[in-house]
């Protein structure tokens, strides 16, 4: 017997409010139109609209105000880990700097996740980065690889919140890799890591890790910065 997935009505009344918001139809600071008017306009029952507007709210994206309209947030400011995830669906309408941010975010946490695994669970980091002499020099390859690497990392830790950080910016990992990857000068960086990492993780040694992935997580973001930097208009010769 086959199970046909069931419909979710509140998520995707959810989608089209995030799509307008982002896309201007209800701007940072307005008013949302009255409930009974927007569950027209969505095509939803009102219920399903409140159970989209909570998690709006506790998203980030909205304020419920009761006995008054409902305010489109800052969302830039005020948002969640929830807005994080929603933009992933969206990067050309991400802001500027927002993926140099996330990446300064990712020096941050990834040393203390990796020292972690080391100390925890070696024998599963092993597993993981011994693949690594087997990549093809494909961008899309190193970028799944790289993903692995670090998700294995949070599910080693021990600690729950480092496995919810990376899970929630997978997508943007996807669209964000591949364009890294495609560069030889990134992909040896990121092969040459790995060849360390493995050795940390066979001489048990947590922190050589911890200033490892500390170094290559700097170094990485200012590989984005130099590659997505915008090209020097030419000199003009006098």
């Amino acid at each position: 017997m086959h199970w046909k997935p069931l419909p979710k009505p509140a998520q995707c009344t959810e989608s089209r409010l995030i799509q307008a918001m982002l896309d201007g139809i209800f701007a940072i600071g307005t008013s949302l139109p009255p409930e009974r008017e927007l569950a027209a306009m969505l095509g939803v029952t009102r219920p399903t609209l409140r159970e989209a507007l909570q998690r709006l709210e506790c998203n980030g994206w909205i304020e419920i105000r009761h006995g008054r309209p409902t305010r489109v947030r800052n969302y830039w400011e005020d948002g969640n880990l929830g807005v994080m995830i929603a933009m992933a669906r969206y990067q050309d309408r991400l802001p500027e700097g927002f993926i140099p941010d996330l990446l300064y975010v990712r020096i941050l946490l990834a040393p203390d996740y990796t020292r972690l695994a080391i100390e925890n669970e070696p024998a599963r980091i092993i597993d993981q980065l011994q693949q690594y002499t087997e990549l093809s020099e494909s961008a899309q390859a190193y970028a799944r690889f790289d993903w692995q690497v670090h998700k294995q990392l949070t599910l080693a830790s021990g600690n729950s919140f480092f496995v919810y950080f990376i899970n929630s910016v997978q997508r943007l990992y996807d669209l964000v890799g591949v364009p890294y990857f495609d560069h030889l000068e990134t992909r040896a960086h990121s092969r040459n890591f790995y060849r360390q990492l493995l050795d940390c993780a066979l001489r048990r040694d947590s922190a050589s890790a911890y200033a490892l992935s500390q170094r290559v997580m700097g170094e990485s973001r200012e590989f984005w910065l130099r590659l997505n930097s915008p090209p020097l208009p030419d000199e003009k010769i006098a």
